[in-house]
């Protein structure tokens, strides 16, 4: 059976600096991810900044070309796709993005942007069923037509255009929705009204979601896999409730401790700072390694591959290496 949708060890390298000192920053390494067409899924894909989270969500978009490895849109590569072809998955794979605002045009109502959408894609053939599309939209996603619509961006609230985002989405009638750090930039209150926006998506349209996070907190509360990033590779991978509540990978046990508790007595541990020299560093090793509370000879010079230590689960750390290695592929379409 042909998946939806599929990264097949995808990597990104980029170059920066000048010319004197031209470096290569590897951003993905050897990535994958399997999307279901027949099973709808969320799944979290977590990690610090600069872990190669976005990146990933730009090559599932096409907006960015892989270095090395496929993406795979029922089983056409993204890079060869026809114009028609490529018409059809920009309508069934949407994106959701971190800053709302930005994706408004302040000149225009946020009206506007649903309107694109209606008619770039044909959706509707009379301004009444326009009209009623629209409304369906917005109030399935908890907002009032009468009390948005006619509104110019600044005029709403960060939650409220965040959640016409999501009704623009939910429009088009997508297959997947790629949401990229949805909720990280409005405040406590209307965090969980944005996710429920988002699990609704899923529950009651068979949507499946791939959600762009640094948080655990939310990735846990709405996802049902989770992919862990660091410096581009994938540390930890696999059912998302065992890995947060039992986290294998010394690096995702850090994360899962730098949660904040309600408890004032607890000192929390610092998040990981990571600098562009350590990104480009290279090396044969563990990208962890020098953080590594469990470090040993090996971690520093070659690589880890993934270890399935459960049905449903695959971590990348020598620690496991009695248990059989597995590719990114394999362990992907396991959890998909």
């Amino acid at each position: 059976m042909t998946a939806l949708l599929e990264v097949r060890g995808a990597s990104k390298v980029f170059n920066v600096g000048g010319f004197v000192s031209k470096k290569k920053l590897i951003a993905l390494e050897n990535a994958s991810l399997t999307i279901d067409e027949d099973r709808p899924s969320i799944t979290a894909i977590a990690g610090e900044s600069g872990s190669g989270k976005t990146t990933l969500a730009r090559l599932v978009l096409g907006i960015i070309q892989p270095s090395a490895g496929q993406v795979l849109y029922r089983g056409k590569d993204l890079a060869t796709m026809s114009r028609e072809e490529r018409r059809t998955f920009r309508r069934e794979v949407q994106a959701i993005f971190q800053d709302p605002f930005e994706v408004y045009n302040p000149f225009y109502r946020v009206e506007h942007s649903l309107l694109l959408s209606i008619e770039k894609f044909k959706l509707a053939r009379t301004n009444a069923e326009r009209d009623r599309l629209i409304a369906q939209a917005l109030e399935t996603v908890g907002l009032r037509p009468e009390e948005t619509l006619g509104r110019y961006p600044h005029q709403l609230s960060g939650g409220q255009r965040q959640r016409v985002m999501v009704a623009r989405a939910l429009l088009l009638k997508p297959k997947i929705i790629v949401a990229d750090e949805p909720v990280s930039m409005v405040d406590a209150s209307l965090r969980a009204t944005i996710l429920e926006s988002l699990l609704k998506l899923y529950t009651d349209f068979g949507i499946s979601l791939i959600y762009i996070t640094h948080d655990l907190t939310t990735a846990y509360q709405l996802s049902g896999s989770i992919m862990m990033l660091y410096q581009g590779m994938v540390a930890e991978v696999g059912d998302c409730e065992r890995i947060i509540k039992a986290p294998q990978h010394p690096y995702t046990r850090l994360l899962v401790g730098s949660i904040p508790l309600p408890n004032p007595k607890i000192r929390h541990k610092e998040a990981l700072r990571i600098s562009l020299d350590e990104m480009t560093g290279g090396g044969s090793g563990c990208r962890f390694a020098d953080r590594c509370p469990n470090v040993t000879a090996i971690c520093r010079t070659a690589v880890p591959p993934l270890y399935r230590t459960e049905e449903r689960r695959a971590v990348a750390c020598y620690l496991y290496k009695e248990y059989p290695e597995v590719t990114s592929e394999t362990i992907s379409k396991s959890y998909a």
